[in-house]
């Protein structure tokens, strides 16, 4: 595969003005996954497209979820069988065009004598779920006697245990599975703008047909005309449904919170337990060496800007993941960072948060406006192929062939991606000097992109060392999300291009080289540098 060559003209500039100057099919508001991949979409099949998001992309809801890219097990006891069908088929697109961030993952259930679901139902529950995949997943699921799990997993809680179901789902970096939608876009000719926020619609003889977006980092504000505005701002939806007159509550917003610990299970399996509290599932997922527990689901009725984990969300996920460990007792102590983040649920009265139903639904105004509400990660393009279809019938182009579930993301373009890496490493590692582990964190980050990575550290050198001495992160990493991936601020490349903010150390020992270089990057005066690392810290200092 041959490598574009880095010069001015390939990298990827945050241009504003273009929002005032043309005059666009679509205007996407919201930077999240939904509004990625509608952008993507819609620009794939030729349209001229806009996104305007009032913070970093991602930023919200779509990286803060279970890292998970998964067929729905558990919906198979509402009988959502068509959702669960959906959900396999998605998931194998992702594994298809995003193999360096959607990989297999093993998963044990286990079942003890006083469940409420019994290992039997489990059996079937499985067997439905591998039918529904077409028997397409990369395992068929297996039941293990009590005493092969514990040899492989003796973390487990041995006094009753019965069996435990083995299966397999996908894991996932949420944050830059969203990112590559949004580079996508840019690159089939979309104008992606963070920090740039929706603060008024414009309506013409009763339709909607643009916005006024002000930019966050200058101040001014611009007219955007659109033929087709869409919301896409997830739990901020209501929020911009009143900007265009409508004021009725659309959204049920529920708060998932998840916490990482020291590393829990032996193996690599992730663990999928039932709470004893209130019967509701959560996982314990492998994450480097560590584990993530999550996730709570509680009804969030406060300003979706201030979602934070409670030490109640805290508190529940260690008691109720200690309850089925063995020898291990988690406490506060142990938390080492957590996370939080608003499920966009559609409105749903008579049942309990965690029962309010994932499917996505789309909402038409009045005056045209096209609003997308709840859905779930791993169907995010599907529901992004059925909006683009109803814009492009709204325009009346005609039928356009959607693209996305056969052209690869950016980074994705590597086949069997562990054949890659291994074919790859050794003479990654004899050109750059970097250690194997190193550069495998890079392929897993960046996929095929790696070499464009290196390509820019060959070109300077010194971007080769780690940000700080000991640091898993590189300076070329920094250079190259303020280059290529529109990182604005230290927590844009901590949290949301690289994983670090939500490791062990916070990206704290790190935050103030990352502000320097960025600035550096960006031509930002020293006032602002120091400015994000104080916020940076205020935010990551407290768990």
């Amino acid at each position: 595969m041959s490598i574009q060559p880095i010069t001015s003209n390939t990298r990827t500039l945050r241009d504003f003005d273009r929002l005032a100057a043309e005059r666009f099919d679509t205007l996407i508001i919201g930077g999240g996954i939904n509004g990625a991949g509608l952008a993507r979409d819609l620009a794939l099949r030729g349209l001229k497209v806009a996104l305007v998001e009032k913070g970093d992309f991602a930023s919200g809801t779509s990286s803060a979820s279970t890292k998970l890219v998964h067929g729905g097990l558990r919906y198979l006891e509402t009988f959502a069988f068509h959702l669960v069908f959906e959900a396999c088929r998605e998931r194998r697109t992702l594994q298809n065009i995003a193999p360096h961030l959607v990989r297999p993952l093993p998963f044990f259930i286990p079942v003890y004598r006083d469940d409420p679901r019994a290992l039997l139902t489990i059996r079937a529950g499985l067997t439905l779920y591998d039918l529904l995949a077409l028997f397409r997943n990369t395992h068929r699921h297996e039941i293990l006697s009590a005493a092969e799990a514990l040899r492989q997993e003796p973390v487990l809680q041995e006094s009753g245990l019965v069996g435990v179901a083995r299966y397999w789902d996908c894991r996932m970096d949420d944050a830059r599975l969203c990112l590559e939608n949004i580079l996508a876009a840019v690159e089939a000719g979309a104008v992606m703008l963070n920090y740039a926020e929706a603060v008024g619609l414009i309506t013409r003889e009763g339709r909607t047909c643009g916005a006024r977006v002000r930019d966050g980092e200058s101040g001014r504000e611009v007219a955007v005309e659109a033929e087709v505005v869409v919301n896409a701002a997830g739990p901020w939806l209501d929020r911009v449904c009143a900007l265009d007159g409508d004021r009725q509550t659309k959204l049920r917003p529920t708060r998932g919170t998840h916490i990482l610990v020291p590393r829990i299970s032996r193996g690599e399996e992730a663990l999928y337990l039932s709470s004893k509290r209130d019967a509701r599932l959560f996982f314990v997922i492998p994450w480097g060496g560590y584990s993530m527990i999550g996730t709570t689901d509680v009804d969030f009725s406060d300003d979706p800007d201030t979602v934070r984990p409670t030490e109640e969300d805290i508190a529940y996920l260690l008691a109720e993941a200690g309850r089925h460990l063995r020898d291990y007792h988690l406490e506060r102590k142990d938390v080492l960072a957590a996370f939080s983040g608003l499920r966009p649920l559609v409105a749903e009265e008579a049942v309990g948060a965690s029962r309010v139903s994932r499917e996505h639904r789309i909402f038409t105004s009045a005056s045209g406006l096209v609003s997308i509400g709840g859905g779930k990660y791993t169907t995010y393009r599907s529901v992004a192929e059925q909006v683009a279809d109803l814009v492009v019938r709204r325009l009346g182009r005609g039928a356009r062939t959607c693209l996305t579930a056969r052209q690869p993301l950016p980074g994705g373009d590597t086949g069997d991606f562990t054949l890659y890496v291994r074919e790859r490493l050794p003479a990654l590692c004899g050109r750059c000097g970097l250690s194997p582990r190193q550069l495998d964190g890079l392929l897993n980050l960046y996929g095929s992109r790696t070499e464009q990575v290196l390509e820019l550290a060959r070109q300077e050198p010194e971007l080769l060392e780690p940000v700080v001495p000991g640091s898993d992160l590189l300076a070329v990493q920094v250079a190259y999300a303020a280059d290529f991936e529109l990182a604005r601020t230290p927590e844009d490349v901590l949290r949301r291009r690289t994983p670090l903010a939500i490791g062990a150390g916070r990206g704290l020992a790190e935050v103030e080289a990352v502000a320097q270089l960025l600035a550096r990057r960006l031509q930002v005066p020293q006032p602002q540098y120091q400015a994000w690392v104080s916020a940076y810290r205020d935010r990551y200092s407290r768990i």
